[in-house]
């Protein structure tokens, strides 16, 4: 008799620890397919983070989320870390920087939202109007050297008069060989984007991008123009493709367009202008 219920304890055992891993896979399976609460994301010293942690992830938190940050120092470096898992998201780059770090690196990093963005902007320690172009002889204008920012500089001096671009050219491969005529003279130094802000009062205009404005501390209220943002130029939140369907990347997305943050936006009226908002941008 005592064999016999031996056996069946061990049985009954057997049935229970069976039931528990099957209950265990099941609620990792559902953690995997939706019910993730700990997030990851890449920080850079910049607006887009500044933008996330202070206006989205007070809402992410309220849905029970927990955020973790982690700094990098360069963004090449933070898609290494969001394409091989090692972070979820991030939310520092346009889609023309994900397009090419995938062909580059054989990435798998998809956009799933544009977020408020930083445009290029023309400033002068100078002068309080580009109109004043039309006094000077021979102005100097230094625009940043590297390509994409580089196109950025002359689009938006196309679109303020300053020069015209030969018909026909790709708007986001632009250089100097692409202007068609500089009516007023002026004088291109093509230079590091970080080193602009430095030595802004040596030349009569410059053109700055992005996180620059932000990172150098320049009221982005006295621009005196700013870009047209090309939709390959608006920022996005990125993760890899295998996590684009995720409740939690639907969750980022629908904090980026709710009214939580429109509200935010309004009230702080974010580094005086500083963010453009997409046209099409929806709110909720």
């Amino acid at each position: 008799m005592k064999r016999v219920k031996k056996s069946l304890f061990i049985a009954l055992a057997i049935t229970s620890l069976v039931a528990f891993m099957s209950c265990s896979k099941k609620s990792e399976k559902a953690s995997a397919d939706g019910e993730k609460k700990t997030l990851t994301y890449s920080r850079s010293q910049g607006p887009y983070t500044v933008l996330f942690e202070s206006g989205v992830k007070p809402i992410l938190e309220a849905k029970g989320y927990i955020l973790k940050g982690f700094d990098y120092s360069e963004l090449a470096l933070a898609d290494d870390a969001v394409n091989g898992g090692d972070v979820d998201f991030n939310v520092e780059q346009h889609t023309a920087y994900a397009n090419n770090y995938n062909e580059g690196n054989n990435g798998k990093l998809v956009p799933i939202t544009p977020i408020s963005t930083v445009p290029a902007s023309l400033f002068s320690s100078h002068y309080k109007s580009a109109d004043d172009i039309k006094n000077l002889s021979k102005p100097k204008v230094a625009v940043p050297n590297d390509p994409a920012n580089t196109a950025r500089a002359y689009v938006l001096l196309q679109k303020i008069g300053w020069i015209t671009l030969k018909d026909g050219v790709n708007l986001s491969t632009v250089t100097s060989e692409d202007i068609n005529s500089n009516p007023y003279n002026i004088q291109f130094t093509e230079m590091k984007s970080l080193n602009i802000p430095q030595v802004q009062d040596d030349f009569d205009f410059v053109v700055i991008t992005g996180s620059i404005v932000y990172n150098a501390g320049i009221d982005a209220s006295t621009a005196l123009a700013k870009e047209t943002v090309l939709p390959h130029l608006v920022l996005q939140v990125v993760v890899r493709e295998d996590n684009k369907d995720s409740q939690w990347a639907k969750d980022i997305v629908a904090a980026y367009h709710s009214k939580e943050f429109k509200d935010y936006l309004e009230k702080t009226n974010y580094e005086n202008g500083l963010f453009w908002i997409p046209d099409d941008y929806q709110f909720n």
